[in-house]
């Protein structure tokens, strides 16, 4: 049986809706030559295949040396994506104007100067209406190129060069800060992805200076639209990290109000609008405003419903992660667990649909959700089940807050299963992984304390001991580096469970209901 791989041609081939192939083949139909019913055939015969198999697509192109099959998937491989590129065009303004742009040199080539000039003219009134800077400079960049080397119509305008001139000067500047800000906000966001939230002092003072010596480089007066998206989103994250909720909603609401403001850009970049609804979102579930939170997540699904049909894969995708966590987050914040393990079968179906283009940490983040879950509705064994796929996942250093909370949360199953032959051998583990991780914080080691204890004593902890608990972890609570372990582990609600006797559902549910009152 040979051995699935991964193969570029067949992953397209694979990722073509059924218009698209419709498309792809109503576009062949114009190319008549023999070859060109070659790379037909090697595409019906991938198209055909469930999995790669190289050995199957020897046998089916019988007849075709292996020189000639490397030329076909190479032809093939092309073809396809220009009948794409003959759909989105519709879709995606850059491409439209990257299109008129290669008009317009065809036009310089042929020495039609002025209506080369003409055409660059009206995309660059396009390109600036829809903030493709980047385009827009392309464009100018022709202009003066056209303009320097030839006499044209327009060296009689007055002014004329000089207005080009300044455009380019200005653009520049704004693209300058652009790559700047557009730099800050990946790698601030790349802090987060390895290492979480601030542990200590030491994270804090890092992240602070990196953030704000960055700053300093980039011109706050004259932001674009996009520049100040950018600048929101860093903000947004700096503040995050750090934990302070408040500000980063203030930039999260501040991101998606630009949106909101300049209606165009939803449709031109629909997955920058949606990630700033989405740390909306996140910032308002870690600040528990469920109204507000209500709200927002409305805003989000309408704008889904009045989308979804037109979006493309990566923003299909996009919608689903951000989505789908914040329904899940909103069950966690009302304690309605159960109800929301009906969520699970839809996630998997998706992860299953669009696992070659999600990362391993959106994988990650989903099954711990999904574990406490299953955790909040009193199925540990099923939550176990999730934790495992977190804990003998090869991840390295990629977000080890969420390693570490799995393996706590992996242990807190086994101990309400009673589990207690595992414990004491959990705990070494857990123990040594913090260890290795360098992320055991003052929660995680009372948690850790605790468990120690109660598998020394002759049986499970007492309502004196479990008071004792919560008394040292609510101080902790109040504390800058240690409100980062109730981000991902309830530890507070599932103590007062313990001492109620009641199931950890319930004692949320009835905070989720004084809160609301309140």
């Amino acid at each position: 049986m040979p051995t699935p791989r991964k193969d570029q041609l067949f992953s397209l081939i694979k990722s073509l809706t059924k218009a698209e192939k419709r498309n792809f083949r109503l576009y062949v139909q114009r190319l008549q030559s023999n070859e060109d019913v070659k790379f037909v055939r090697l595409f019906d015969v991938l198209d055909k295949m469930d999995t790669y198999d190289s050995a199957l697509l020897a046998k089916k192109m019988r007849g075709v040396t292996r020189s000639q099959l490397a030329n076909l998937r190479r032809h093939l491989y092309t073809q396809i994506l220009k009948s794409l590129r003959l759909i989105h065009i519709e879709k995606n303004v850059d491409i439209q104007i990257r299109e008129q742009l290669d008009h317009a040199k065809i036009l310089y080539e042929k020495g039609l100067y002025l209506q080369a000039l003409k055409l660059l003219e009206r995309i660059k009134g396009v390109a600036d209406k829809t903030h493709q800077d980047l385009l827009r400079m392309e464009i100018i960049e022709f202009q003066k190129y056209i303009e320097e080397r030839h006499i044209t119509r327009s060296r009689r305008v007055r002014g004329k060069m000089e207005h080009l001139l300044q455009e380019a000067d200005l653009l520049e500047r704004s693209i300058s800060n652009m790559v700047r800000l557009s730099n800050l906000k990946i790698r601030i966001h790349g802090l987060y992805i390895t290492m979480g939230h601030a542990r200590n002092e030491k994270d804090h003072y890092v992240v602070k200076e990196y953030f704000h010596s960055e700053l300093e480089k980039i011109s706050e007066k004259t932001l674009s639209v996009t520049e100040r998206v950018f600048l929101e989103q860093s903000y947004m994250w700096y503040y995050y990290i750090l934990l302070d909720y408040e500000q980063c909603h203030a930039h999260a609401a501040r991101w998606v109000q630009l949106f909101e403001a300049n209606p165009q850009m939803k449709e031109d970049d629909p997955v920058l609008y949606m990630r700033g609804l989405s740390y909306e979102l996140t910032t308002l579930y870690s600040l528990r405003k469920y109204q507000l939170y209500l709200k927002s997540l409305q805003k989000f699904e309408q704008f889904g419903e009045a989308n979804e049909k037109r979006f493309t894969t990566t923003q299909r995708i996009i919608h689903f992660l951000y989505l789908t966590t914040a329904r899940i987050n909103r069950h966690f914040l009302e304690g309605s667990f159960s109800e929301g393990i009906t969520l699970v079968p839809h996630i998997e179906r998706q992860i299953r649909r669009y696992r070659e283009h999600m990362d391993v940490h959106r994988i990650m983040v989903f099954n711990y959700k999904i574990a406490w879950l299953f955790f909040g509705a009193g199925d540990y064994a099923r939550s176990i089940d999730y934790l495992n796929e977190i804990i003998q996942l090869r991840a390295g250093h990629l977000r080890e807050d969420i390693q570490c909370y799995a393996r706590l949360l992996h242990m807190i199953n086994h101990y309400e299963l009673g589990h207690r032959d595992l414990l004491k051998y959990q705990i070494q583990s857990v123990s040594r992984f913090f260890e290795k991780m360098q992320d055991l914080n003052r929660v995680q080691a009372a948690v850790l304390e605790f468990f120690r204890k109660d598998i020394a004593s002759d049986g499970p902890a007492d309502r004196a001991e479990l008071e004792q608990l919560r008394a040292r972890i609510e101080v902790l609570s109040s504390e800058p580096y240690e409100r980062r372990a109730f981000q991902h582990l309830d530890i507070l609600s599932w103590i007062d469970s313990k001492i109620s006797r009641k199931s950890l559902a319930q004692v949320i549910q009835q905070r989720f209901r004084k809160d609301r009152k309140g």
